[in-house]
């Protein structure tokens, strides 16, 4: 991963919560918050929160004197997801880097993280700190995308932006949100940091759009994607998207469209300190 994987900012935030969240992030963050709601944790941590979809899932699953606390390291992301959602007293925002937690140890009984484990520079320094700022036989519940191969809309787009930019085609979905699948890496990754009954299911969803150029609009203009698009040639960003989603008409057609998303869901559970 790059440095500049991690900077969500500018216009970013809102395309991302416009256009990637009902495309791929819904049906992951119901499901999400399904499983958290089933532990019936009073104190819960939600670590790269992102624009606030799991959260919006997951408080009306909590009891009325839970307490939860919502994180991103990006401030503006926090501060989108924060304008999206309803007042609500049992929920604290703030900004916060999942390597180095500002929480006292064993503070919660759950902590939740949809889609964020991609981006930590060091995963088992980042699972170590979610394990220490969990009680006992708390867990850790959280997913990732599963390779690329497995998630049409992404592969297509970057296989389309790839002929346009043949010398250096933009791979920052391959590189970072698809890089990290490996179920047996996972595992060992947890296990390096503590965690034990370490449970991992693979789960499909299909990916919809009204129209081929939603999904084009989405990776291209509301992920990473965009700042290496930009930087490969000012003024770029609209060609590329248009010729993404011509490539996803090419192949799903001009109307609605649907294809595969695939995504590894994790439920660990901390041992003692």
């Amino acid at each position: 991963m790059l440095e500049a994987d991690k900077i969500f900012a500018g216009s970013i935030p809102e395309n991302y919560d416009r256009y990637m969240v009902p495309l791929i992030f819904e049906p992951y963050a119901a499901d999400i918050a399904q499983r958290a709601g089933s532990l019936k944790p009073r104190t819960v941590l939600e670590i790269a929160a992102g624009t606030g979809v799991v959260t919006r899932a997951l408080a009306p699953k909590l009891s009325s004197d839970a307490s939860y606390v919502v994180t991103d390291l990006n401030q503006p992301m926090l501060d989108y997801a924060a304008s999206r959602h309803q007042p609500d007293g049992r929920i604290t925002w703030r900004q916060a880097d999942a390597m180095a937690l500002p929480f006292e140890n064993a503070a919660f009984d759950l902590v939740v993280c949809q889609f964020g484990a991609m981006f930590f520079p060091d995963r088992i320094s980042a699972y170590r700190e979610a394990k220490r700022v969990l009680k006992s036989s708390g867990h850790f519940l959280f997913n990732v995308w599963d390779r690329i191969e497995d998630n049409v809309f992404a592969d297509d787009v970057t296989k389309a932006l790839a002929r346009i930019f043949p010398n250096d085609p933009p791979r920052f979905l391959a590189r970072t949100p698809h890089g990290y699948h490996d179920v047996d890496r996972i595992r060992s990754d947890l296990e390096d940091a503590g965690f034990s009954e370490i449970v991992i299911e693979t789960r499909a969803e299909q990916s919809r759009a009204s129209s081929p150029r939603i999904p084009a609009i989405a990776y291209c203009q509301g992920t990473l994607l965009r700042n290496e698009i930009e930087a490969r040639e000012a003024g770029k960003l609209q060609a590329a998207t248009d010729y993404a989603a011509a490539a996803i008409e090419a192949r799903h057609g001009s109307g609605e469209v649907a294809a595969k998303i695939q995504a590894h869901v994790i439920l660990a559970t901390a041992g003692e300190a």
